[in-house]
């Protein structure tokens, strides 16, 4: 046994010369390499995946000061990048593309779905309130698109129906590629009662049998496989009539096998593993794309925070002055200058706004926990994250001019950076790999197949005498084969007792319906995703023309909601002034008020409507990651290198 591996290990240099193929885990991801671990052990360690860390970043502690956590949108988005679980699970998609690939390279299927992109939480909502002051934000659930009365930025994208994480092996099977050795190792005693003593001169014969196998099998991508074996038979036996015993018979054979039609050539047997390393692309625009979507879910759910703040600051505003008028009627009143019913309608008036009040600052609340949430690797498990109120330190800041590319540009852009374009041309070129196995499964199936082989025998003439001592007439050995493990091997390299066989194996099926169906369905889906690619492209069209639009309607929202409010902001002014001059009554000034309260929350929305337009035209123009300065590596490994800031 010991001369046969060493034999095989000659005669295959590369198996005993290069080390195999080794993973390990780095930096979140399997890095492939030439390891210096010993080529013997080396494919049979384990790759250990690192369990979950469900620790945040040091970022949410620096930005934690006395019981408020102070975010700047750049310091939002950098918790999101390091601690956002969505985040976290694509960051498996590469690796699972990285293993599926090291399968593919040893001729397995591919296995193991990439994980689809998931969109962020919807914005708290408003309360339907009595007086009619506050509103349903209608910009805080996140949509796909533009309305007409909105533009709204977060996405869903499902990507599990185009997937390319998991390949059916259909069509011509791929070859196994990670060679092997097999061996057996036997040691046999066997006893067999003899019916006839002609031929073994013995009643009983005893043989004591040990027999060593091994072989060598290796396949290639064009469709040919070869083996190469060694066996060692050593047998010795009671039977006087055997001319040499013991005996020691070796045979050294050569076999291949090649495809010649179904099967054959590299488009074949190579389809997975081209599949294997466009889906690691696929999972990097994965990991890209829930990165840009992310980001586009915390701008959205900031945004409305700073909405809702300024909005709880209007209604603290609207219930201070109710609250300075109710004071002032009720003076007057017992002054006997105002009728008693104008104290009830003023208080009624501080009990609407501080209903509205009340309603504002819940949904502060909901918006708050929503965010830490969604910002944190343990939601809001943590009492210090759980009690801290948000103090969103950047502003929503109109510009007096856009400035905006021209459609035709801002199209062109999108369609090279978005990255669900270059998705689904992955998708139609593995759908194209994949139909190439089917196609070949088409043609019959012809393989050449041959072996050579070299035999040898050598041993020691038989010393058993006859039964009563008589001379045997089992005649005189040859003298070639009288001798040790030396002779027999070279009779092996001499070629001595060679074998050869070649031939042709052919199959053809009459019908062959199953593969003519496979190859339909392989081009039809082809078909499918050359759809799916176009209207991927119609859809990102669309997107920026209808951003662009949400943006110029937001900006004309914003700029009526802004001259309605000073308008009311004057008539309300004129009605207090002849209020105090009796030329007015109480009731109407409380409907100025009111009027004001509500023109003040349609400014502060359009404000936010607006901000989240911008952010839909980044997010349609593909340019999130460029205008925030993100690093693909850094939102990877989970730390971004940006200091956050400074806290007030």
């Amino acid at each position: 046994m010991r001369t046969a591996v060493l034999f095989l290990l000659f005669l295959c240099p590369g198996l005993a010369q290069t080390r195999p193929d080794s993973d390990v885990w780095q930096g979140g991801k399997l890095e492939h390499f030439d390891g210096h671990a010993p080529w013997l052990l080396g494919p049979y360690k384990p790759t250990l995946v690192p369990p979950l860390q469900l620790g945040n970043s040091g970022r949410m502690e620096m930005l934690l000061k006395g019981g408020n956590l102070y975010l700047s949108l750049n310091d939002a988005i950098a918790l999101a990048l390091e601690n956002n679980l969505d985040v976290e699970v694509q960051r498996y998609g590469t690796p699972i593309a990285a293993a599926n690939l090291l399968s593919a390279k040893a001729g397995g299927a591919l296995r193991g779905v990439i994980p689809s992109v998931a969109s962020g939480p919807s914005s708290a909502t408003a309360l339907t309130t009595g007086s009619g002051t506050t509103g349903t934000n209608t910009t805080s659930t996140p949509t796909t698109g533009t309305t007409a009365a909105t533009t709204t930025s977060a996405y869903t994208v499902s990507s599990s129906s185009s997937s390319p994480g998991t390949a059916q092996q259909t069509g011509a099977a791929v070859p196994d590629l990670d060679p092997y050795i097999s061996g057996i190792a036997q040691f046999a005693h066997i006893s067999t009662p003899e019916s006839n003593t002609i031929v073994t001169g013995t009643s009983e014969l005893v043989q004591t049998q040990n027999t060593g196998q091994v072989s060598y099998n290796q396949s290639f991508l064009t469709g040919t496989s070869y083996s190469l074996g060694y066996s060692d038979i050593y047998s010795s036996s009671n039977s006087y009539s055997s001319l040499i015993n013991p005996s020691r018979t070796a045979s050294l054979t050569f076999a291949f096998n090649q495809e010649l039609l179904q099967g054959f050539g590299f488009a074949v047997n190579d389809r997975f593993i081209v599949q294997a390393r466009n889906n690691i692309e696929y999972a990097d625009l994965q990991f890209r794309l829930q990165v840009i979507t992310t980001i586009v879910s915390v701008e959205d759910l900031y945004w409305d925070l700073v909405y809702f703040l300024d909005d709880v600051k209007a209604k603290q505003e609207a219930l201070a002055y109710n609250q300075t008028l109710y004071t002032d009627n009720k003076k007057q009143v017992e002054v006997g200058t105002l009728a008693p019913l104008e104290i009830v309608r003023a208080e009624a008036a501080v009990a609407s706004a501080q209903q509205d009040l009340i309603i504002s600052q819940t949904r502060v609340l909901q918006q708050e926990t929503t965010l830490k949430s969604y910002l944190s690797r343990t939601g809001v498990e943590s009492p210090l994250i759980a009690s801290a109120h948000v103090i969103a330190t950047d502003r929503i800041r109109i510009p007096d001019q856009e400035q905006i590319q021209p459609i035709q540009d801002l199209t062109a852009l999108a369609l090279s950076s978005r990255p669900e374009i270059a998705e689904q041309r992955i998708t139609v070129q593995n759908a194209k790999v994949n139909s190439q196995g089917s196609k070949s499964a088409l043609l019959p199936t012809l393989n050449l197949f041959g072996s050579l082989g070299n035999n040898g025998l050598s041993g020691t003439p038989n010393a058993i005498v006859a039964p009563g001592g008589g001379v045997a007439t089992r005649g005189t050995p040859d003298p070639f084969f009288i001798g040790g493990y030396g002779s027999l091997l070279g009779q092996l390299f001499r070629r001595d007792f060679p074998n050869y066989a070649v031939g042709l194996n052919l199959t053809i099926p009459l019908r062959n319906r199953s593969a003519q169906a496979q190859y339909i369905l392989d081009q039809i889906t082809v078909r499918q995703q050359q759809a799916g690619l176009q209207g991927q492209q119609n859809q990102v069209r669309l997107d920026v023309q209808n951003a662009l639009i949400g943006v110029e309607q937001a900006r004309a929202i914003y700029e009526a909601a802004a001259k309605a409010r000073i308008l009311t902001e004057q008539t309300l002014d004129a009605e207090r002034k002849k209020l105090k001059l009796g030329a007015s009554t109480v009731f109407n000034v409380i409907s100025d008020e009111r009027d004001l309260a509500a023109a003040v929350s349609a400014e502060i929305q359009a404000q936010d409507t607006y901000a989240k337009a911008r952010v839909e035209l980044e997010r349609s123009t593909g340019q999130v990651l460029v205008n925030h300065n993100i690093s693909l590596t850094e939102a990877f490994k989970g730390h971004i290198s940006t200091a956050p800031a400074a806290v007030p």
